[in-house]
This record gives structure tokens, sequence and C-alpha cells, in this order.
């Protein structure tokens, strides 16, 4: 024989406090409104008397289901695990839930993945995989779902962002190198269909235009190690001598060591890399990257509080948050010989 279910009054009167604490005790978004020490005697006492909030009840009258999706551009690409560690952080505190969906680089796939989203009723969205002019922004902006961007903006100031700043991280990269002695420095950009891409590769221009050095640059096709290996051997395949390449991400400078070796060139004895991100695991590739460290798990935190600032009737203004990297410098990188 099944158990009758326990209620919220029940709860009540076993803790001597309204049925309206309990309620807002047992709310992840509503609990910070109850006394601490009030809060954790009801959910013992909860807890004791086996009871299971109808969570689908309460949301279809309200209207929610306490689902956000978050689209990513390379679910493979490392740096994203400590973004949706601090976006899954943020949600969970407040009783939501993240749908991850690996949507790749191509507006219709996105979108698909968004309508599939929006059948399953989520609140809001946060986006790492926007282009310049992104399709997918202004379908869900027509649709009125609340939106965030992470990592990547796009031209149009459309909606709030959390980014790393771009032409800072460069500045680093290239002052370091110029510093150690480097006077030939090539440079590996994203795709310029991305503001990673286009960003990195201006801050590079400008870096080395400071210093009154010009600098080789070559546009990876993608964000990966294979698109890193390809423009770095484009860049050998030039002829003009370079000492150091400054990589707009990670996966990039990792690729670049695939054709050095193939040249029997060695790093960072005859050429220094500097790449961007500090993925995991930077530090124990052979040799170890310095790299320009991006706050990834504070991004992610920054974007599932605003989403939900959005979501929960925020002002309406769009904000865009820069974050400032750091340079960490490991073996990759030595003084010109």
């Amino acid at each position: 024989m099944n158990r009758p279910s326990t209620t919220i009054k029940q709860i009540a009167d076993a803790t001597g406090v309204h049925p309206s604490t309990v309620s807002r005790a047992l709310d992840p978004k509503k609990r910070h409104l109850v006394a601490d020490k009030v809060a954790k005697r009801i959910a013992s006492q909860a807890e004791a008397l086996g009871y299971q909030p109808n969570r689908l009840a309460a949301n279809l009258r309200l209207g929610r289901s306490d689902l956000i999706g978050v689209l990513l551009p390379d679910i493979a690409n490392p740096v994203f695990a400590p973004i949706l560690g601090g976006i899954t952080e943020v949600l969970s505190a407040k009783g939501y839930v993240p749908i991850v969906a690996d949507a790749g680089n191509a507006s219709s796939q996105q979108i698909s993945f968004v309508e599939t989203l929006l059948n399953q009723r989520v609140d809001g969205l946060i986006l790492a995989t926007v282009s310049q002019d992104d399709e997918l922004v202004g379908f869900c902006i027509r649709r009125g779902l609340p939106v965030i961007l992470l990592n990547r903006s796009e031209a149009r100031d459309r909606v709030s962002s959390v980014v790393s700043d771009d032409d800072m991280g460069m500045r680093l990269a290239v002052d370091h190198l110029v510093d150690l002695g480097h006077r030939h420095i090539a440079h590996v950009a994203g795709p310029l269909s991305t503001s990673t891409g286009i960003l990195r590769r201006d801050g590079f221009e400008r870096a080395m235009s400071r210093h009154g050095l010009q600098g080789l640059v070559r546009e990876a096709t993608s964000y990966t190690r294979q698109a890193g290996a390809q423009a770095a051997a484009q860049l050998l395949a030039v002829g003009r001598e370079f000492t150091a390449i400054a990589a707009a991400n990670d996966l990039l400078a990792l690729g670049v060591l695939d054709p050095l070796k193939d040249r029997d060139l060695r790093c960072p004895d005859d050429i220094s890399i500097v790449g961007h991100n500090d993925m995991p695991l930077m530090d124990v590739v052979s040799p170890p990257m310095t790299t320009v460290r991006i706050e990834h798990r504070e991004m992610g935190r920054i974007a599932a509080r605003m989403l939900l600032e959005a979501i929960n009737g925020g002002s309406g203004d769009i904000q865009h948050i820069v974050l400032r990297p750091e340079l960490v410098v490991r073996r990759s990188t030595q003084a010109r010989r």
C-alpha cells in the first residue's frame, strides 16, 4: 500500500511555523528569506517525514521548468569544463538544472537544438557559440527567451555577455615575447567569424605596432589542434623567419608543435610558443605551455547569475562584463638566443 504524501502543513505543524515559511524554506529560490536556523530545522523535519516536493505541479502553475539550456561549440574542448562547473554551481544553488548541447558552429543546427529546448520549456539560454552577426541570437530574441552570451560576443549590441579582455590578453603575450628578445613574432589567429578570433588578432597587431614591429598572421579554420597545425605549417612555408608564435587559444598552440617536430624544430629552443586560455593540463604537456589565463569558472558563474537575474525580472539593461586575463609563464617560452 502506498504511503500518503507528506504535506507542507504537516511539516509546519511539526516545526511550529506557518506553512508559508515551510514553503519558502524548501524552495531553493526563496530559502534566503528564512532564517538559517529555522530553514535547517524545517529541512530536517521534511526529510524525517519523507517529504517529496511536487516541483512539476508548481512549475506548471508558474509557467517555468527550472531548466536552463547551455549551447557549446565543441564539448570536447577542455576549456568548457570549468565554464560548465561555474554555471552548474550557481544554477544548482538556485534550484535550476542545465541542459548542455554540443551545438557546433552551424546556425541551422544550433537553431534546431534551441527549438528542441523550447519544447522542453527551458527558462533561458547561455550561449558560447555565437558568431559576429549571430542568427541564433535573433531567433531567441524573437521568441522572448532570456539569453546571455559567454566567452564570445557578437558585433550587434542585442543581449548581455561575459567575456575576457581579448585585446589585453594578446598584449600580455606579445609583451612577454618582446621582453625575451623576440622581434619576429607570428600569430595563429582563431576563425575571424568569431569575436575571439577578430579581437585577439587585432590585439596582436596593436601590441606589435606599439613595439614598432610587424607580425605575420595566419587564420586557423577552427579552434582545434589540427587547424593550428595547418596554420603553423603555412607560416613555416612562407620562408620568412620568426622566432615565436602567439596563438589565439591553447588547442591552436598545441597544434603548432606538430609541424615544428616535422621540421626538426624545437620549442622553445628554436621557436617559443604562447597559448591562450590556460585550459586544463597545459601545465603537464611537453613543454608546459606559457599561456594567457582566463578565469573560465568565474565566467560561468557570472553568466549564470546574469541569466537568473533576467529570468526573475531584472532591470532588462544590456550588460557586458569583461574579465581581466593574466599571463602564466611556463617552459614553452625562453629568451631569444
